[in-house]
């Protein structure tokens, strides 16, 4: 009896002296927003359908409404009323700008690749894509063998511009690239006759084009030649902050919320792929 007396003052005692350890200040990006009660959020403002600008110049599409849903979570989880910072970032700059603490999240269209987890980590899958090229309806651009010395406008630095090259290569197929530094860039030298082709995920190029002056002039290839599985970038190292976007992105693939806002955004194109559905699934992780 007494050997069991004992044992049980022991558990006692791990669990009152457990207790300040698991209400302990707060940690990382977490401690941060909760401090400044300010949530930054990186995003691209030339990503249609992901993050774009709205009528009213702030930022809406696919990955915003997200990132909001995370906000909204995180608000709850801190217990605090938040103050959301959206904050531009380009192509090149996103991944030092998540990495040295500029912004908090980056929500728009970036691939989780391994090679990008050696500087920031990443959240669950967010959207599942692939590289395609944007071209003019008249311009007669069908199969890979058309691309042959023609203009192709990428965003250097890209998984797209790798991509491409390595699909080029096997293809035995030669042609110019031309630089551009974002997406709006890139439909710009396509419509002014600077490129041929602009090369991106394809999701990001209908929405250039459904979101363009007049749509009926440009026309997706039937080419998809990389796959890119997007999610939004959150510092290394953060375990405690990773797994609060995770459990909030987790909860709305889980319980049904995401297809109001994939149909808000997608609707037009038809309905989730398979692989789009998969990935809801996937990544609708259980409590």
């Amino acid at each position: 009896m007494t050997n069991v007396k004992l044992v049980f003052s022991a558990l006692l005692a791990t669990v009152f002296l457990a207790g300040p350890v698991l209400g302990q200040d707060l940690d990382g990006t977490l401690k941060k927003i909760k401090t400044s009660g300010t949530f930054v959020l990186g995003y691209l403002q030339s990503a249609p359908p992901f993050s774009f600008p709205g009528p009213d110049k702030r930022p809406v599409g696919y990955s915003i409404d997200l990132c909001t849903h995370v906000a909204s979570a995180v608000q709850k989880q801190l217990g605090v009323n938040l103050k959301l910072n959206w904050v531009p970032v380009t192509p090149e700059s996103r991944i030092d700008m998540v990495a040295q603490g500029k912004v908090d999240i980056e929500c728009s269209t970036t691939t989780a690749s391994l090679s990008r987890q050696e500087s920031v980590d990443f959240s669950l899958m967010t959207f599942v894509d692939g590289g395609s090229l944007l071209t003019k309806s008249d311009a007669g651009l069908r199969t890979v063998a058309d691309l042959a010395s023609k203009r192709i406008a990428v965003i250097p630095g890209t998984t797209t511009e790798k991509a491409l090259t390595e699909f080029l290569k096997q293809e035995f197929t030669l042609v110019e690239m031309v630089r551009v530094k974002d997406h709006v860039e890139g439909l710009a030298a396509l419509d002014k006759g600077l490129a041929e082709a602009f090369a991106s995920d394809r999701g990001i190029l209908i929405g250039l084009a459904v979101t363009s002056k007049d749509p009926a002039r440009f026309a997706l290839m039937n080419i998809l030649f990389s796959y890119e599985p997007y999610g939004f970038m959150v510092r290394r190292n953060d375990g405690a902050f990773r797994l609060a976007v995770n459990r909030a992105l987790a909860g709305l693939y889980r319980s049904g919320t995401i297809g109001p806002i994939y149909e808000r955004w997608f609707g037009a194109f038809g309905k989730p792929s398979e692989a789009i559905q998969a990935m809801y699934l996937l990544n609708g992780l259980p409590e």
